[in-house]
């Protein structure tokens, strides 16, 4: 045991002096801190200049384009620089002759909206026909902004017709909504902004994928180090004072204490921003332990494959073909985290909490959902991952002990497998 200490220790120091690893600690923070000051700054702001959108009506109905002009109108004038220029486009002929005449008016770009009216809109089944052509993302909000110009003239007309007072309609939809968070008997209540209901909604996903880079990001380490120091031969020189578990162990025990370190940085970095903004996170200690249980227990199953891994490789390269289906088995909870989180009892969740690789993540994910996980799952969980702990550490050692030593070409499967049935 003490020499597996001696080489934890060694693994953590080289790993923590380095410049990379002090930048990238030191660098967080500040992009975290970065990124809520543009959102804020971005959301908060006005919208720049936006060259003016044209846009064509056709009123099969000929009762509407008086509204819909005076809704442009007061747009234009609180929006100077982000112009709307409504034009008509009346029937000659025909209503069919006219909209096709529309349409290649539009892909000749002379107008960037064709807008046609039917003529029962108003009191029957018509419809609103929106003709764009390539629209550009850029403009996706203001053809929004269009498109609720014209549904709301056909909704006014409608009020008219059936007689209905606006003012009264808007009265009665009014129904102003307050959203309280109690505490504990006796604590202040306190209003509920929409802030906080998002970072509520966001805290299992922070969890969730701080695991999934504790245990994936600070992994590629020890494929590094195994890679570089077995290039190097130095390796050899650190097989002659330990055995190659005891190596193995300790490179694990070692990046696992640099994990937690950027774990709590990362941690603390993000609570600090939640403070500054006013927020409530609503973490509690007990979620803290399990986060920290499931952390290691994760962090050690997918070392101990990624020591394996590395000791039958002699480059980097070599070793991203065999990340790939580690990686894609990782991305699985991170691509449904939503649907986990709006069911964190359902059967697919607790599926994927007794599936070793991903355990930790969904785990994480259904405990910091507020779901009330039951305890004998969470204990469950626990004995699968650390019971799949000890049978993937047991074969890496196999697989290192040998692989560890061997140089040029990598061995195949077959050849693995031999080495995991010798005692």
């Amino acid at each position: 045991m003490q020499r597996i200490l001696k080489v934890a220790k060694r693994e953590y120091i080289e790993t923590a002096k380095t410049k990379t690893f002090i930048i990238g600690i030191l660098m967080t923070p500040i992009i975290i801190g970065g990124i809520i000051f543009f959102t804020k700054a971005v959301s908060g702001g006005k919208a720049g200049p936006r060259p003016p959108i044209k846009v064509a009506v056709t009123d099969l109905s000929k009762t509407l384009v008086e509204d819909i002009k005076t809704s442009f109108d007061g747009y234009n004038k609180r929006n100077p620089n982000r112009q709307f220029l409504l034009q008509t486009l009346d029937v000659q002929q025909d209503a069919n002759s006219t909209e096709e005449q529309g349409k290649a008016k539009l892909r000749k770009g002379e107008f960037d909206v064709y807008v046609v009216l039917e003529e029962d809109i108003i009191e029957g089944p018509g419809k609103i026909r929106f003709y764009t052509y390539k629209p550009k993302p850029a403009n996706v909000d203001a053809l929004w902004t269009i498109e609720n110009f014209f549904r709301k003239a056909v909704e006014n007309r409608r009020y008219e017709i059936e007689k209905i007072d606006q003012k009264l309609l808007a009265r009665l939809r009014n129904v102003p909504l307050e959203r309280l968070e109690i505490g504990a008997a006796g604590e202040k209540e306190k209003v509920q902004s929409q802030g906080q209901r998002i970072a509520g909604m966001m805290v299992p996903f922070f969890f969730m994928y701080l695991i999934f880079m504790g245990m994936v990001a600070t992994g590629q380490h020890m494929l590094s180090s195994i890679i570089e120091e077995k290039n190097s031969r130095i390796i050899e020189v650190l097989l002659s004072a330990v055995s190659p578990f005891q190596l193995m162990a300790g490179k694990i025990l070692g990046l696992a204490g640099i994990g937690l370190t950027v774990m709590a940085l990362w941690c603390g970095a993000a609570f600090a921003a939640a403070r500054w903004q006013g927020l409530n996170v609503g973490v509690g200690p007990e979620l803290l332990v399990y986060f920290v249980i499931y952390y290691i227990l994760g962090y050690i199953l997918v070392s101990a494959i990624l020591t394996g891994i590395g000791s039958v490789c002699n480059t980097i390269k070599e070793t991203q073909s065999l990340m790939m289906p580690v990686m894609l088995i990782f991305i699985i909870p991170l691509m449904g985290w939503f649907k986990l989180v709006q069911s964190p009892n359902g059967i697919l969740a607790r599926v994927l909490s007794f599936v070793p690789p991903v355990t930790p993540m969904v785990m994480i994910l259904r405990l910091s959902a507020g779901s009330g996980v039951w305890f004998v799952e969470i204990a469950v969980s626990i004995l699968v991952l650390a019971a799949s702990v000890l049978i993937v550490i047991w074969a890496a050692a196999k697989i290192f002990r040998t692989g560890i030593l061997m140089y040029g070409k990598k061995p195949g499967i077959f050849e693995i497998l031999r080495w995991l049935r010798q005692s």
